[in-house]
């Protein structure tokens, strides 16, 4: 330990060390979805973190396993993005450096059991606090949240039911804690003992008590996957093709992918009619994607349109939250040279200004969203209190058709499900395209997700659900429970700061004079 210690004496190195320890989080999410490595995965971190000498460098510690970890959860951006892929991992990185800094105030040296009891409180709402901040849009959204790693645990599932996708994080990072301090704190192991048994013993009640959705009925949707298929013409055609082949298959709606449609419709009325026609065929609407300059208003909208036998119904969703860099460049004015090194937006996007529940017959309602914002816990959350029995998120992630992203992408559905108590269709142009039940679970085999390999279309037999889930009903409430523990935090400190007396410079001595037999000394004797 000695020698690993004074090898780390390298400011260089264990930036290093701190920056691999940042990124094994990855593994934990699909492709390779070894889930239960989320229970360990922050550990290295909290060890090397715990070491840091001076709180700079804890705060170095943080900036480096930061960038690691958003390097690492997006590393698929890098054909697409380039060097630009370094500067995101290096800014949004900062977030984690206050978190490290925690974990040095309450893990480092020889904690005491308060101390110990007081990290597994502190450093789980620090964390939450960090995804809070960075799942704002502009700053890249809530993708690779620690909690999604659980996305095909049932267990997992129901506590998002509960608490949405920010209880699993606090939960995860607790556990981590806990298991940190059961290796390298030796002498106070009671408290991380008692939080692990309490993790599980208020899992367990959380799992057993909270109410299941009330399945009753079902719904046919069949998703349209054309492939990769170069443009916008040739993929209509495709679409249109295997569209034709649910003639007969009864089914009660037909979702495209996302960008499904190149062209503005109110611009190209024959596609309008051919849309409709198969709608006429089928005997369902068919719900497309328009990426295209609008006729009746100026800029490019990605937006969910509903289509029935008579034509468009007037159903239109404008997507509301954009992909920064991919779909609009933030500050373009200070970063627009990013086009220039990668395949940033050219021109912006522009947003719509509200959701939209469609009602596509037969009593069914639809909550559309387009892509990247099926990682926004918020917005499926308000589509279910407004009414809609179905969630659809049109996607395309051809862009990162070799990568683990559509996987990735395909696996918040679940999360998404579990949470509002609503099943959840991921249609996509080129895979994964998955369909979730109300508890989160993938329904199939015998059909089962489609791949990015596949181009077909499939027909899932979607159940549906009533009633309320608490996450639905009370939002993020683990993300306030973790603004009270770090608004406690800083009273305590304050108050501690005002209590602490205030140092008085110690007083000078005067050396006594010289006296020589009794009598004072002469000055410079």
């Amino acid at each position: 330990m000695k020698t690993l210690g004074r090898w780390l004496d390298s400011p260089w190195r264990r930036s290093a060390v701190a920056a691999v320890a940042g990124a094994l989080p990855m593994l934990a999410f699909p492709a390779p979805s070894l889930w239960w490595f989320a229970y360990v995965a922050l550990v290295p971190w909290l060890l090397l973190v715990r070491t840091a000498p001076t709180g700079r460098r804890a705060l170095y510690d943080g900036w480096w396993g930061g960038f690691g970890f958003v390097l690492a959860v997006h590393h698929w951006l890098l054909p697409n993005l380039h060097v630009f892929t370094f500067v995101l991992a290096a800014l949004l990185g900062v977030l984690w450096a206050p978190w490290a800094w925690l974990v040095r105030r309450f893990l480092g040296g020889a904690p005491s059991p308060g101390r110990i009891v007081a990290a597994l409180l502190v450093l789980p709402s620090g964390w939450l606090t960090v995804e809070l901040v960075r799942s704002w849009q502009g700053l890249g959204g809530p993708w690779g949240m620690l909690g999604a790693s659980q996305w095909q645990v049932e267990p997992a599932l129901r506590l998002a039911s509960v608490g949405g996708v920010w209880l699993l994080s606090l939960l995860l990072v607790a556990v981590n804690v806990a298991v940190a301090v059961l290796v390298a704190v030796r002498p106070s192991r009671t408290p991380a003992l008692a939080a692990l048994l309490a993790t599980v013993v208020a899992a367990s009640a959380a799992w057993a008590w909270a109410p299941r959705p009330h399945v009753g009925g079902e719904t046919r949707v069949a998703l349209v996957q054309p492939g990769v298929v170069p443009g916008p013409g040739p993929r209509f055609d495709r679409e249109e093709q295997l569209t034709r082949q649910l003639a007969g298959q009864a089914v009660d709606l037909v979702v495209w992918g996302e960008s499904s449609v190149g062209h503005d419709l109110g611009d190209r009325p024959d596609l309008a009619r051919r849309i409709a026609a198969l709608s006429r065929e089928t005997g369902a609407p068919v719900l497309v994607n328009v990426d295209a300059r609008r006729s009746d208003r100026p800029g490019i909208y990605k937006s969910s349109v509903l289509i029935g036998p008579d034509g468009p119904t007037g159903d239109r969703y404008d997507k509301m939250r954009l992909v920064p860099f991919g779909e609009y460049v933030p500050f373009r004015s200070l970063l627009g040279w990013a086009t220039s090194v990668g395949e940033a937006a050219a021109e912006d996007r522009r947003r719509g200004s509200r959701q939209v529940v469609m009602d596509v017959g037969g009593g069914l309602r639809v909550g559309p969203m387009v892509c990247f914002e099926s990682a926004f816990p918020d917005m499926s959350r308000s589509l279910a209190r407004d009414g809609a029995d179905v969630l659809v998120a049109q996607s395309a992630t051809s862009t990162f058709q070799q990568s683990w992203a559509p996987a990735q992408h395909a696996s918040l559905a679940a999360l998404r499900a579990a949470e509002t108590g609503r099943p959840m269709v991921h249609a996509t142009l080129t895979g994964v395209s998955a369909v979730y039940g109300p508890e989160g679970r993938r329904i199939g085999p015998p059909v089962g997700p489609v791949g990015t390999d596949a181009s077909t279309a499939r027909v899932y037999e979607v159940p549906l659900a009533d009633g309320v889930t608490l996450y639905a009903r009370l939002g993020a409430w683990p993300v306030y429970l973790a603004g009270l523990v770090l608004l406690a935090l800083g009273l305590a400190e304050g108050g501690r700061s005002v209590r602490r007396p205030r140092r008085s410079a110690p007083e000078r001595r005067v050396p006594p004079a010289r006296t020589v037999r009794g009598s004072p000394a002469r000055p410079g004797r």
